[in-house]
This record gives C-alpha cells, sequence and structure tokens, in this order.
C-alpha cells in the first residue's frame, strides 16, 4: 500500500484555501452528515453507496490535505450520486 499512498499524497496538496477555512471545514461537516443520513436509504438502488463513499472519501482527504480541490470533487460526486438517486427514483 506504499505505493498507492505515495502517489495519493503526491496529488494532495494545500489548495483553495477559503474551502479549507472556518466556515469551509462546517460546511463539510455538515455535508458529510447528510451523507452518511443518506447512506442506508440508499442501499435499495444499486451502487449508489459507492458514489456516497468515495465523495466521502474525497471530502475526508480534502480536510486532512486542506486541498480544496478534493472537497470540490467530494461536493460534485455527491450532487452527482443525488440526482442519479432522483432519477432512478422519479
Amino acid at each position: 500500500m506504499k505505493k498507492p499512498a505515495r502517489w495519493i499524497d503526491g496529488l494532495l496538496r494545500v489548495r483553495l484555501p477559503w474551502l479549507t477555512g472556518y466556515i469551509g471545514i462546517r460546511v463539510t461537516a455538515v455535508v458529510c452528515l447528510l451523507i452518511a443520513l443518506a447512506m442506508p436509504p440508499m442501499e435499495f438502488i444499486p451502487f449508489s453507496a459507492n458514489g456516497a463513499g468515495l465523495a466521502l472519501t474525497l471530502l475526508g482527504l480534502g480536510l486532512v490535505a486542506r486541498d480544496g480541490i478534493a472537497l470540490l470533487l467530494g461536493f460534485t460526486l455527491f450532487g452527482a450520486t443525488c440526482v442519479f438517486i432522483a432519477m432512478n427514483l422519479l
């Protein structure tokens, strides 16, 4: 696991510091809470929980590494997962 971890560490760096500031961390925490609450019902739609899990992973990496790009990717993936769920339910 050293090689994949080293590769991911090479991708992460401090970017978009306004997303990892005081307010950005609180917003990210609320989004993580929403994802966690939405995951049990997501199990009824195949593979939708995988997108939410990946979004949580990106948000966690973004917070730890203070990487705003990773946070943006996590927010985008969560939004895409929500749209996917809405399309399958309607």
